[in-house]
């Protein structure tokens, strides 16, 4: 852009001495002298000034040397200076489709996570991370995206298949959040939230989780069946044990007097019918008569 800048005021240069010299005559040398003029002021101004667009950041570099950030404005700079710009903005990183996690669960299991991370750059530590990665591209493809990677799968590790399909995906993702943003912080990297789509279990670990999902339902079963034998066994030893202590109570309390007495007036009641009645009671078997005539 300096060379092209340089070049067109020359040209315009040459063309107005042409024409004040009047070594030609056309109005068109004056008329491309003043543009080419124009176009080289225009080209210049390019040169030395830069804008640094709103939620950006600038690094600019002279000749190797690496000076302190621009903020969002317009900014003075040499003609020989780079400016390589940083978005402060919310970016997404999607490890999905062909970027999909593939994890493994504690028992070996292959499972595959969709997931989106959600990040940003820290504008204080924009120069640091220019030192460490040259660009924000680069920023997502040699920090962001290899370290959630491997926090993915080192938190997978930890839990059963069936954990990481279905019981506890909400404490996986909420694990995978908090350990990425303390991996990334320390970087200028401002983690925003971790959303785990989705978590698919492989086909072999789809039939392992269904015969494991099948097999504590009839381990639940036969937990509860055992628990109602318990409590029916319980009832029917309670409904034993009062009727064996009512019947204790009665023996206990029905003596031989009482007995022959209670014996004496059922008879009595049932001789009422009849003149003379032998009533077999006593223990001795004597029989006892009771005349029902005399009232």
């Amino acid at each position: 852009m300096l060379f092209l800048s340089i070049l067109l005021l020359a040209a315009a240069l040459v063309l107005l001495v042409l024409r004040r010299r009047r070594v030609t005559t056309s109005g068109w040398a004056t008329f491309g002298g003043l543009l080419s003029g124009a176009l080289g002021l225009f080209v210049g101004l390019t040169t030395v000034l830069y804008v640094v667009d709103p939620y950006q950041v600038g690094v600019p570099t002279t000749l190797g040397k690496v000076g302190g950030t621009w903020q969002s404005g317009l900014h003075l700079k040499s003609p020989l200076t780079d400016v390589t710009t940083f978005s402060t903005r919310p970016a997404d990183l999607n490890l999905t489709g062909d970027n999909t996690v593939e994890v493994r669960s504690s028992e070996g299991g292959v499972l595959y996570a969709d997931l989106t991370v959600k990040w940003s750059i820290d504008p204080q530590h924009t120069l640091a991370l220019y030192k460490l990665a040259g660009s924000a591209e680069a920023v997502e493809q040699r920090l962001v995206y290899p370290d959630s990677r491997e926090i993915v799968r080192n938190v997978f590790a930890k839990h059963t298949g069936v954990e990481g399909y279905s019981s506890q995906r909400e404490a996986i993702s909420t694990e995978i959040d908090q350990l990425i943003t303390q991996r990334l912080a320390p970087r200028g990297i401002l983690v925003n939230g971790v959303n785990l789509r989705n978590v698919k279990p492989s086909d072999g670990l789809q039939k392992a989780i269904d015969q494991k999902i099948q097999q504590d339902q009839a381990t639940a079963q036969a937990e509860a069946a055992t628990r109602t034998a318990k409590a029916e066994a319980e009832k029917r030893k309670i409904e034993s044990e009062s009727t064996a202590a009512a019947n204790s109570v009665i023996a206990n309390s029905l003596t031989d007097k009482i007995l022959l007495s209670q014996c004496i007036e059922a008879f009595k009641a049932a001789a009422e019918k009849n003149p003379v009645y032998a009533s077999p009671c006593g223990s001795a078997g004597t029989p006892v008569i009771v005349d029902g005539t005399k009232r």
